[in-house]
């Protein structure tokens, strides 16, 4: 899967996914993309990630009390 990460504007490849759906883990594990090459892996907020559209993650994936609000 790949997000965007809003502090670069660049794609992050996430190598962990069960990490994006998971509303108590705040991080990701991820590379980012530049062209065709693949960087180092890094961890990444996932509240500064959206979908490449720019749709920002649901709230169920980044909050764990999404229900009480």
């Amino acid at each position: 899967m790949f997000l965007t990460d809003l502090d670069s504007n660049g794609l992050i490849q996430v190598l962990n996914l069960d990490a994006v759906f998971d509303p108590f883990t705040p991080k990701v594990r991820g590379r980012t993309q530049e062209g065709e090459d693949t960087m180092d892996e890094g961890e990444f907020d996932k509240e500064r990630l959206v979908f490449p559209s720019g749709e920002a993650l649901p709230l169920c994936w980044r909050d764990s009390n999404y229900r009480r609000r």
